[in-house]
């Protein structure tokens, strides 16, 4: 699936707009210490999906998506002044999951290797059940013949019923 060059490029200038318009202009006190991740734009150019974090606890998250609810508009005016295109395209905010994806990945990474610890303190003092090496060896030639000649001698020297 490729992606429209125009659109990667115009995604690219609006996340630089709004980054330095976030920071610069807006002075809503709900913002918090926001990060634009990512900006997707649309085939067609008409919309542009902004993705960011917010570092924070959750009330800090809630409060700088209604900040940047609120200053929606005049990020879109600005972005429609600094690009060359015909229709200036909608913004929609999106909070990235990116760190909480990177934190579960994380924590599940820590419960493996600590499981694998676990399983190398087991394995330390354990033998085998049986024979170290499960698997029949090839019997050598010799030693074939004799137990044949030795199971034959045994079989005449037996008594018959």
């Amino acid at each position: 699936m490729s992606e429209n060059p125009r659109a990667r490029r115009l995604a690219d200038r609006i996340k630089e707009i709004v980054a330095t318009t976030i920071d610069t202009r807006v002075k809503d006190p709900r913002l918090g210490f926001v990060t634009i991740t990512d900006v997707r734009v649309s085939g067609d150019l008409q919309h542009a999906t902004v993705f960011y974090t917010v570092f924070g606890d959750e009330a800090e998250r809630e409060s700088t998506a209604a900040a940047l609810r609120s200053a929606t508009g005049m990020l879109r005016s600005e972005v429609g002044r600094q690009i060359d295109v015909r229709l200036t395209p909608s913004l929609e905010f999106v909070a990235d999951a990116l760190p909480e994806n990177a934190r579960t990945i994380e924590d599940l990474l820590v419960e493996a290797r600590s499981r694998d610890a676990e399983l190398a303190r087991s394995k330390e003092g354990a033998a085998y059940a049986g024979e170290a090496d499960p698997y029949r060896a090839p019997r050598d030639e010799d030693a074939a013949d004799a137990d044949a000649d030795a199971d034959a001698a045994s079989d005449e020297d037996a008594p018959r019923a």
